[in-house]
């Protein structure tokens, strides 16, 4: 060891074991694995000399140690929270899935700049909503699916998850219904075969595990599609910004329009999201590190979905200004989501429409992947166990999601019409697993010392019974 070098004993734990890591203190974080212990702790990369590691009875030189380990991420922590991102970015995929798309284009086209204050409320809901989830997986190492089966009564356990799985069967729907729109417009291929081909894509990709090498290709191309709608806004005439400050603040209920309120809703607060936020956080078993660890990364959780989540909101605010801009002020009716590439021709042109179902079709294929993955998420916690594609139940879950929600597709005459229907389904769910969530991180037995203060169990009730009050007033809005 060096001298004058400042040296901590700190626990490495694993599964099944505990390990102590003799190793310098700095303003570097790395996480490794040595064998099968895992570890996050701090270490100085020295270019001169080697500090002397123990790890249970074992001393080795430094050099030896590393070369041993597989390290997964080395930072300072100027670059910490960069590391941290992704969580949040991947939940925002669907922010922009062909049934928000629906959603917006109908929001935007029947009532103008009106509607805003959804996107507004909605994007609100999901901050606090998804910190809360993904603050059960980090301080748990659970996701929701296994808390609720752990926690819950067997009966209101298995109520709950079913009612999620039958959310994530309508979001399935959407996003293979959307891909194989997509498919339509690009090669004439009938819906039928689209959506087959889609769900099969979508499925292999989750069952065969290859998912994860082209996730960042899909959501970067996306990405690149809510660019395009952001830049475009620039396009539009300044005439719609007093028009949309009103929008996003002051609540409208224009005449017949709470299906499309609560198709916004379920488009952007989405329950199986909630489920696949837990789960991506629980994987990473954060658990296993100290309090002071466990702290820091519920703070720079919050900031991961705070940005991701107003990313979300900027896109969707775009979509409905241009559809109100393109289609309201023309007073044309909007029956088909093909109309949406014209939102996209002043930017690209001609190639709208190609630019346009490619993205979609991408859009739908990443967003039903993540939609049978909850799905499999679900049915994996009604078992007790951890997601895995290789374990059978896991497999039930997202065959099941992508299998009931290719035959709602194959049962539906009007496309456009069923994306908002699925939309609507998902709000009317909300409420079931809010009320769920809000349980669990509420309770000390399941949370410790991080369950919920008042203050946000306060705001969480309050956030349900307003979409609770919602779909009554929808039930109403059907009934009359």
């Amino acid at each position: 060891m060096g001298a004058g070098d400042t040296y901590v004993l700190l626990p490495v734990r694993a599964r099944g074991a505990d390990r102590t890591c003799l190793l310098p203190m700095s303003a570097y974080t790395v996480r490794l694995q040595y064998g099968s212990i895992r570890c996050c702790c701090a270490v100085r990369l020295r270019t001169a000399g080697y500090s002397k590691l123990k790890i249970g009875k074992v001393c080795m030189s430094a050099t030896s140690f590393w070369s041993k380990c597989n390290v997964s991420g080395i930072t300072h922590k100027g670059e910490e929270f960069l590391k941290f991102v992704g969580p949040g970015l991947l939940v925002t995929v669907g922010f922009i899935d062909p049934g928000n798309w629906a959603a917006n284009l109908a929001a935007g086209a029947e009532y103008g700049y009106s509607l805003l204050w959804m996107v507004s409320l909605s994007t609100f809901m999901l901050i606090v909503l998804q910190h809360n989830a993904a603050h059960l997986g980090i301080v748990t190492g659970k996701c929701m699916a296994e808390a609720i089966t752990e926690y819950f009564p067997c009966t209101i356990g298995r109520l709950v998850l079913f009612s999620a799985f039958g959310a994530s069967v309508m979001t399935s729907m959407a996003e293979i219904l959307g891909g194989a729109i997509a498919l339509r417009m690009l090669f004439s291929i009938p819906l039928p075969i689209g959506a087959t081909l889609t769900a099969l894509l979508a499925g292999g990709l989750l069952l065969l595990n290859t998912y994860n090498k082209v996730e960042k290709w899909i959501i970067g191309f996306v990405s690149l599609i809510g660019i395009a709608f952001l830049y475009e806004l620039w396009l539009v005439p300044s005439g719609w910004v007093p028009k949309a400050a009103v929008g996003w603040v002051m609540p409208a209920f224009p005449e017949g329009s709470m299906l499309v309120i609560m198709s916004v809703l379920g488009a952007v607060v989405m329950p199986h999201n909630l489920f696949l936020h837990s789960e991506i956080i629980q994987s990473r078993q954060w658990n296993l590190e100290g309090d002071a660890f466990i702290k820091k990364r519920l703070d720079y959780e919050f900031f991961d979905t705070l940005f991701a989540m107003l990313v979300g909101w900027a896109i969707n605010s775009a979509m409905i200004i241009l559809a109100a801009a393109v289609f309201w002020t023309a007073g044309e009716h909007v029956t088909e989501l093909e109309q949406a590439r014209d939102l996209l021709k002043p930017l690209l042109g001609d190639s709208a429409s190609v630019i346009f179902a490619v993205a979609l079709l991408f859009a739908g294929v990443a967003s039903s992947v993540t939609s049978g993955m909850a799905g499999g998420i679900m049915t994996s916690g009604m078992a007790g166990e951890p997601y895995n594609t290789k374990d059978k139940h896991s497999v039930m879950g997202i065959v099941g999601s992508l299998g009931c929600g290719l035959v709602l597709i194959w049962l539906t005459s009007d496309p456009f019409k069923g994306l908002l229907l699925s939309q609507m389904a998902l709000s009317v769910q909300l409420p079931i697993t809010m009320i769920s969530l809000v349980a669990l991180t509420s309770s000390p037995k399941v949370m410790g010392k991080y369950a919920n203060g008042k203050g946000t169990k306060l705001l969480l009730y309050t956030l349900t019974g307003i979409v609770t009050a919602l779909n009554i007033m929808l039930l109403f809005s059907a009934l009359d």
